[in-house]
């Protein structure tokens, strides 16, 4: 069993910075793939980022070259460090950890919202 908390979100106003945080307990983290999802009002939820156990990363074509999905076991936390942020980056951001058999957890989310 793993427990994710978001943490991080928030109103910034575009071309803004924001850096979320997700905080695992409950197992050994260092063996779970990590990723970030984000669901917009009235839309899918879809994928963001993902990093592997070993460091390894993915991102939407959407966020790639502003959006970076970073991890520290010590910490049992991974973090998404969002810049140049969008209007349409708007979503509840969302947690999720993966185990080696297949095991999926999420959190609860946390909220982003890019406006002026």
């Amino acid at each position: 069993q793993v427990q994710l908390v978001e943490s991080g979100g928030g109103l910034v106003q575009p071309g803004g910075s924001l850096r979320l945080s997700c905080a695992a307990s409950g197992s050994i983290f260092s063996i779970y793939a990590m990723g970030w999802y984000r669901q917009a009002p009235g839309k899918q939820r879809e994928l963001v980022a993902t990093i592997t156990s070993g460091g390894s990363t993915n991102y939407a074509n959407s966020v790639k070259g502003r959006f970076t999905i970073s991890r520290e076991n010590a910490k049992n936390t991974v973090y998404l460090q969002m810049n140049s942020l969008k209007p349409e980056d708007t979503a509840v951001f969302y947690c999720n950890a993966v185990h080696p058999r297949g095991t999926v957890y999420w959190g609860k989310g946390t909220l982003v919202t890019v406006s002026s």
